[in-house]
């Protein structure tokens, strides 16, 4: 019998389907018997209920967190000559949206403890081109909204959310979806509410809106084989859609339990003494921090030792992100150079993301910390 510990992953998206499995196997034999692949009664009953629990007024089904940031930017006409503001460091999505509807991306810096878009970076970038900002909820904290909103209704800019990381979280009792113009959310397997693929979602208090959005996703059509917008094939498949109606009423209860590991780990920290070495992540008390990544922060010379070294030990572990934005070859054309954005940039230097999930044991959580006290205590060795 091995004494070998056990593997801990990053994330145990198998934990959530074994607990829900004989719902979840009869959805999708639902739709399959259904012959209603794509959007369908299923897309339409999971856009009522998501769009509940947000409390938004409408919520549109798309493929992907990245389908649903291009139909929000195209639903509220942004494209070749208009900017929009956002984070270098955040997903690629992001930008890459940007960019696809025609739009220039324009980076403003982040607060160095939440790690959102910093509001007096936004305001400094505000130029007559600009159109939107895009704050991103990162790592399932909400951006600091009240200054956000300030900036854009001094200068008639709307607000798109980035909401990929983050859905169920609040600001100031305000769920996010609800929180500007138009929201995208993505349901990558690993995310708060994760399909078994690819699924995303659009969500808008505006009617029109939510029309433009219908229409766009399903080639620019209103009317079957009648064309008002050249849109996209960014539908919903039904199956994804059954599988995260399933999920959805258990939301609660897992951010509750990503509340209680985040808790557990700030306290692991401390009685390992390694508080000095590890920077928790920080929350803000009038935010609801839903933890879609429980990220530290360590010194840039210990960063990627301390990440081979969890992966060696069989620890799960990644960094969220290495190379900002406006460092990505693909951007180079925006004229941006390493140092312009130094937040940021020591951020991607010294971030890391430990094991997170609803199900996450304390004893899982007490081995990632023995691994990190043995990388401390080897690396203090070789420094004697």
């Amino acid at each position: 019998m091995s004494n070998t510990p056990a593997p801990v992953p990053l994330c145990d998206i198998n934990a959530r389907y074994q607990f829900l499995k004989p719902q979840i196997d009869a959805a999708i034999l639902r739709v399959v018997a259904s012959g209603q692949a794509i959007l369908g009664p299923e897309v339409a009953a999971f856009e009522k209920e998501a769009a509940a629990f947000c409390g938004a007024d409408h919520a549109v089904g798309c493929g992907s967190g990245s389908d649903a940031l291009v139909l929000a930017l195209h639903a509220l006409d942004i494209g070749p000559g208009d900017e929009v503001i956002i984070p270098p460091f955040t997903f690629f999505a992001t930008a890459g949206a940007v960019c696809r509807v025609g739009a220039t991306p324009v980076f403003a810096d982040i607060d160095p403890l939440t790690f959102n878009i910093d509001p007096e970076q936004i305001e400094a970038k505000v130029t007559p081109r600009t159109k939107a900002v895009i704050p991103v909820h990162l790592f399932g904290q909400c951006c600091d909204m009240d200054a956000i909103w300030e900036i854009a209704e001094a200068n008639r800019l709307f607000v798109i959310e980035d909401a990929a990381q983050s859905f169920g979280s609040d600001y100031k009792g305000r769920k996010c979806g609800t929180l500007g113009a138009v929201a995208a959310m993505s349901f990558y397997p690993t995310k708060n509410l994760g399909a078994f693929g690819d699924a995303g979602l659009v969500t808008t208090n505006n009617p029109d809106i939510d029309k433009k959005l219908r229409a766009l996703r399903v080639h620019g059509s209103e009317v079957k084989y009648y064309h008002k917008y050249i849109g996209y094939n960014m539908r919903l498949d039904a199956v994804h859609a059954a599988a995260l109606r399933v999920q959805l009423p258990h939301v609660a209860n897992w951010l509750n339990g990503r509340a209680e590991a985040a808790k557990r780990y700030d306290r692991l920290i401390e009685e390992s003494n390694l508080h000095g070495f590890m920077r928790r992540p920080v929350v803000k008390p009038d935010r609801k921090h839903t933890f879609n990544q429980y990220v530290v922060q360590v010194p840039g010379t210990h960063r990627d030792s301390l990440v081979k070294y969890l992966k060696d030990n069989s620890v799960g572990v990644e960094v969220y992100y290495p190379l900002s934005l406006h460092e990505q070859e693909c951007f180079k054309d925006l004229g941006y150079w390493t140092g312009d954005f130094p937040t940021s940039e020591a951020a991607a230097a010294t971030v890391m993301a430990l094991p997170m999930f609803p199900e996450i044991t304390e004893a899982q959580q007490r081995r990632v910390m023995e691994v990190c006290t043995a990388y401390l205590s080897q690396s203090l060795r070789k420094a004697a």
